[in-house]
């Protein structure tokens, strides 16, 4: 096999792979085998068909994509490795010659990794965030904990008010006709929450059990479904229970409860340390994010889109693997929403790029300050690692590969870098 490079603009590259003749044939009689037991030839029994006489019946191209399939990956994947190449996007495959009896020639245009030319990444300065905490960040954090042991209570001698939980049927109309989704019964609204469109949830309050309203709203010029966006919509709602939520008062029964304390005082003392530790850790990621946001803009590199592309890619997987969680695929989250695939990475888009270019100038300052990760700090962080997939660190140790350590003990100098540039700037 050989292998030819040529660069193109943009950190793009033409990887030119040619794989011998004798491979081919290899690879043509490979996919033959696999694939004869489904043919049948009148004179033959089922799989016993020789492969000459097959390709003078179907022609000699018959097995020649199987056998491209058969070779294109490990070659493609063994010419990468023996290079110096660090490539950062699938590649395009593109066929160039494929005959019986020549060498079979592909190319693979792919992504290379981008220089970085560092400017100012020590003592840049960003501004200094406030942790102190308030006693409005203390009250809001107790009333969450009121929020999670309040009782609901059924009221059936007044009307909708806000904060109300409201049990509702509606039937919506768009120019006279239902539309799609308008229509639910027994639905669970929060008065308030603004979970529906425009005033829908204002006009409610008032309304008893029983009664029936027509409430008129306006979709938003941006709404999601483009035939309901900007139309004035009515919609007949039945209100068919009230609830609300009794909160218990702040004393020491309601602390010595809910906490291993015994007074209010008690209580709100260990409400400001976690708020107070809470602030700290944020102040300490905002700064990094701070940091790392000004060394890009003192940076110089040149991103090929190729390698956005990968990265929007790969984001729209975790997003996916999160809403499998949920019991939902990414294609009916898109469905619920009206969302499309292009939307979807237009809107990640930024992210994917900051993701890049953050990653790209930490692993610049790696090689600049010569960082490195020591044999002590892997074994700890492969040991992390174990606890969580709850495995034997021996164990994770005989499934990680060669490539999967280099991985790993990067992501650890790269810590050290964000480290590093976060300790020397100055805070203003």
């Amino acid at each position: 096999m050989s292998l030819t490079v040529e660069n193109l603009e943009k950190n793009m590259a033409k990887l030119t792979i040619e794989v011998s003749a004798d491979k081919l044939d290899e690879a043509i009689k490979s996919a033959y085998n696999k694939q004869k037991g489904k043919i049948n030839v009148p004179g033959f029994r089922r799989g016993k068909a020789p492969l000459v006489y097959l390709e003078k019946m179907y022609g000699a191209e018959l097995f020649y994509q199987d056998a491209a399939n058969i070779l294109i990956p490990d070659a493609y994947a063994d010419e990468v490795k023996e290079s110096d190449l660090e490539i950062v996007s699938q590649p395009e495959i593109d066929v160039v010659q494929l005959e019986k009896g020549k060498p079979f020639i592909f190319t693979a245009v792919v992504a290379l990794k981008p220089d970085v030319t560092l400017g100012e990444y020590k003592g840049v300065t960003v501004d200094k965030i406030d942790t102190s905490v308030t006693d409005e960040d203390i009250e809001a954090e107790i009333n969450k904990d009121k929020e999670q042991n309040a009782r609901t209570i059924t009221v059936e001698d007044r009307s909708v008010e806000m904060n109300d939980e409201v049990t509702l049927d509606f039937d919506g109309y768009v120019d006279g006709e239902q539309f799609e989704g308008g229509y639910a019964e027994d639905y669970v609204l929060n008065i308030g929450s603004h979970s529906f469109i425009d005033t829908f949830e204002d006009q409610l309050v008032g309304v008893n059990i029983g009664e029936e309203k027509e409430v008129n709203v306006t979709f938003p010029e941006d709404y999601h479904s483009a035939e309901l966006a900007g139309k004035p919509a009515m919609f007949k709602v039945k209100v068919k229970g009230i609830k609300v939520k009794e909160y218990p008062e702040l004393d020491d029964a309601f602390v010595q409860d809910i906490s291993e304390f015994d007074t209010v005082d008690e209580y709100k003392e260990d409400v400001k340390a976690r708020l107070t530790a809470k602030k700290e850790s944020d102040a300490k990621s905002k700064k990094e994010d701070a940091v790392i946001e000004k060394i890009i803009e003192n940076a110089t590199m040149e991103i090929p889109d190729a390698m956005v592309e990968q990265q929007m890619n790969q984001m729209l997987q975790e997003y996916a693997q999160q809403l499998s969680y949920q019991g939902l695929s990414l294609e009916q989250y898109m469905q619920f929403t009206g969302m499309t695939p292009e939307v979807m990475k237009e809107q990640i888009k930024p992210q994917a790029m900051k993701r890049i270019q953050s990653r790209l100038v930490l692993e610049a300052v790696v090689a600049t300050e010569g960082l490195t990760c020591t044999d002590d700090e892997y074994e700890e962080e492969v040991k992390r690692m174990s606890e969580s997939y709850q495995m034997e660190p021996d164990k994770l140790k005989e499934m990680i590969d060669e490539r999967e350590k280099e991985a790993i003990m990067m992501d650890i100098a790269v810590q050290k870098a964000v480290e590093l540039v976060a300790a020397e700037a100055k805070e203003a």
